[in-house]
């Protein structure tokens, strides 16, 4: 048996969602499953839609040819940037 052809990943989807499922309604039953709070869940998706957003843009510089290496920031991400109040 080759290592891709085993294991939790390598499985149908349908087959891991299901295993899953168990797996979630066992622990709701047996009372240690998480429940989130609406301030978790809000902070969880803000996360999750940043990284989102970061992967789109890099994506779109690598098409682009203007993959970045640099540790520098763009000039509409540095701080002060925009900002009326700036006295340069």
């Amino acid at each position: 048996m080759a290592k891709e052809d085993r294991g939790f990943a390598s499985m149908d989807r349908a087959k891991q969602r299901e295993i899953a499922s168990k797996g979630g309604k066992a622990a709701h039953q047996k009372g240690t499953a998480h429940e989130w709070t609406s301030e978790e869940a809000r902070e969880a998706g803000r996360k999750g839609g940043m990284a989102s957003h970061q992967r789109r843009k890099q994506s779109q510089l690598d098409e682009q040819g203007g993959a970045s290496t640099s540790a520098t920031p763009e000039p509409s991400e540095r701080a002060g940037d925009g900002d009326q109040n700036d006295l340069r």
